[in-house]
């Protein structure tokens, strides 16, 4: 799927995006994140790494509760929520217009899911958990993150994933309103 095609599957009118911009240019928008008794407004970023779209949200943005429209015809979708202000970061996989399998970062003991059970032998074999597929590996034993490291670390080698870091920052791509209304035009 085209980055274009994954917006608009977000909810984007595909003639409206931006020139393409940075994450420290989004905030610059006008996006109202909160709006009592009402959605706020959710804008992405999209491009292509690796021969997988992606996007990048922010604000009250809709890749969660879309997460099945998105993957529907035979498309396949990794959703990652870091979850700054409560833990733990979500991680879903979805195909063909149903969610496979998820799990909490640090929390992969407890999975959801249609085959909530897929990736554990990635898991087990990254040393996240334990050969049970149940109890997670020693985690009062190494530096904090490491855990988390491996378990997306997992996830990129079974997907083939690889999105650089400059793509969450400096990389200008182009942006898109997928809820609410946000004022586009940089200030």
């Amino acid at each position: 799927m085209t980055p274009e095609e994954l917006a608009r599957r977000m909810g984007a009118d595909p003639a409206a995006a931006t020139e393409p911009i940075s994450d420290a240019e989004i905030r610059g928008l006008d996006i109202e994140v909160y709006r009592p008794g009402d959605d706020g407004d959710g804008v992405v970023r999209v491009g292509t790494c690796v021969g997988w779209s992606f996007a990048i949200e922010y604000g009250d943005s809709t890749g969660g509760e879309l997460l099945t429209e998105i993957a529907r015809d035979g498309v396949e979708v990794v959703h990652f929520r870091p979850m700054p202000e409560q833990r733990p970061a979500l991680l879903d996989y979805a195909r063909d217009g149903a969610v496979l399998c998820g799990f909490g970062l640090g929390e992969e003991r407890w999975r959801w899911g249609q085959e909530p059970d897929l990736l554990v032998p990635d898991l087990i074999a990254a040393r996240v958990l334990e050969a049970d597929g149940v109890t997670s590996c020693d985690p009062g034993r190494e530096p904090d993150g490491a855990a988390r490291r491996r378990t997306l670390g997992a996830v990129e080698r079974r997907f083939g994933l690889s999105l650089p870091r400059a793509a969450l920052g400096g990389l200008r791509l182009p942006a898109y309103a997928v809820r609410g209304t946000p004022g586009m035009a940089l200030r």
